[in-house]
């Protein structure tokens, strides 16, 4: 198993007043802190966790699939086994270790979502 949970999804907006409305005021998130990325955005959070990140721009319809950009899990161990996996089934992936050492890997499901897995610093 290479899942533990959902860690977060990113959605695109070009209003950051709506979207900031419906998380925060009608559905109880907050926001909070967000490395600088190098691009516009917020973080929602829910108990104290990031669990919606918000991309701002005029990207929305940018993709077949709309607002929505990818959907990320918690990694459970090491990344080796499920890169193994993916290049064993021959499915492309990105893979990268971030400033705060979460080991990522990037792929796309059959449809075409990308899916993000976040793994522990080693």
């Amino acid at each position: 198993m290479f899942t533990a949970g959902l860690d977060h999804f990113t959605i695109w907006s070009d209003d950051a007043g709506q979207t900031r409305h419906f998380y925060c005021d009608i559905l109880g998130l907050t926001e909070g802190q967000r490395p600088p990325l190098g691009f516009p955005g917020m973080w929602l959070y829910s108990a104290n966790y990031p669990v919606v990140h918000v991309n701002l721009g005029d990207n929305v319809n940018r993709k077949p699939e709309g607002a929505f950009d990818h959907v990320a899990f918690k990694g459970v161990g090491d990344p080796a086994p499920l890169v193994e996996r993916l290049e064993r089934e021959g499915i492309a992936y990105k893979s990268q270790t971030v400033a705060n050492g979460i080991r990522q890997v990037f792929c796309a499901d059959p449809h075409g979502v990308k899916v993000e897995f976040n793994f522990p610093p080693a």
